[in-house]
């Protein structure tokens, strides 16, 4: 069985994966920072200097903290601030992968399509064909 097991992780896909979510949970590090350090301060100013992060119902009346962290202290709250952030983070996460998948698309086309053109080529005979062609030929202008 643990042989087994040593064989699937070696295979090649199960590798890719791996390293597939490691890349992708760093990159979803610096795309965390970009919303949350660049793009939320932008459209806070925009909109009067609001901070996104602190935006919040009170879903029960014994909360009145002004801040998300001490209102989540005192009772349940809905954060659409916090939520309006992370769908902003996942939309340029998207947009992000939709890019890259478009350009090695973009590749992979552009690849099969030189496999295509020189398949296209016909292949040059052989020598022995060359060769019975020319006695061919010589034999006509005789």
């Amino acid at each position: 069985m643990l042989n087994e097991f040593k064989t699937f992780i070696a295979r090649g896909n199960v590798m890719d994966l791996a390293v597939g979510v490691i890349i992708g949970a760093a990159f979803s590090k610096i795309v965390d920072s970009v919303v949350n350090d660049l793009i939320m301060p932008i459209v806070g100013a925009i909109f009067g200097g609001f901070d996104f992060s602190n935006y919040f119902l009170p879903l029960s009346s014994s909360v009145t903290a002004s801040s998300l962290a001490a209102a989540r202290d005192q009772g349940a709250v809905f954060a659409y601030g916090n939520f309006l952030t992370v769908l902003i983070n996942f939309l340029i996460l998207a947009w992000i992968i939709f890019l890259m998948v478009k350009g090695v698309n973009k590749l992979r086309a552009s690849v099969d399509r030189k496999k295509i053109e020189e398949k296209s080529e016909p292949a040059p005979p052989p020598e022995d064909v060359k060769l019975l062609t020319e006695i061919r030929d010589l034999l006509k202008t005789r």
